[in-house]
């Protein structure tokens, strides 16, 4: 399994209708992608759940990283680059992932925690994993994914929740505007 998120800052007066139009139009192209767990469409509004500027973001979750890699040296990841430039991208490990009840997500929230240098990283990992369940068990739960980010040393959490976006401090709130997610399912 891959982790990964790229996002596209926009300017203060760009119409967000557009971005929630080539979701609409582009999202379902990804409904039956093999080897993919799940793709967000999402957005970021300036002023609305904390966002201090507009972003389009896609976060992924690959169950296949040969699908993975055929993502990125493929058109699919050119017509990004054609429309967009190419984004710096975040690239994670999963260490848990889980499918929720829920089956229609509106929000994303992404948490970040630093990890310590003399921190029990299996301690932490076995810690999440709990979490992870807890939060998988809600009934507004999509999924989660708990995953490490080895080049900045920190944990990131990812929740789809099918409870309407709220801002809360400390995380980063998106508004789900499509997910395809032919491998939900697959999850624990």
């Amino acid at each position: 399994m891959l982790a990964k998120q790229y996002s596209h800052r926009l300017p203060s007066s760009y119409d967000m209708g557009i971005i929630r139009e080539r979701a609409a139009r582009r999202g379902p192209l990804w409904d039956a992608t093999e080897g993919l767990g799940f793709k967000v469409f999402a957005a970021r509004e300036r002023g609305r759940f904390g966002a201090t500027a507009n972003v389009y973001a896609s976060v992924y979750l690959w169950l296949d990283t040969d699908q993975t890699a055929d993502f990125f040296m493929g058109d699919r990841f050119q017509n990004v680059i054609n429309d967009f430039g190419r984004p710096d991208v975040e690239v994670w490990l999963p260490l848990d992932a889980r499918k929720g009840p829920a089956r229609q997500a509106l929000a994303l929230y992404r948490d970040e925690q630093p990890i310590g240098e003399h921190e029990d990283r299996a301690r932490l990992r076995a810690d999440y994993a709990a979490d992870n369940r807890h939060i998988a068990e809600r009934d507004d739960t999509v999924a989660v994914v708990a995953a490490l980010d080895v080049a900045n040393w920190r944990l990131i959490r990812l929740t789809l929740s099918a409870a309407a976006p709220v801002e809360t401090a400390g995380r980063t709130v998106y508004e789900v505007l499509h997910v395809a997610g032919p491998g939900i399912a697959s999850l624990k």
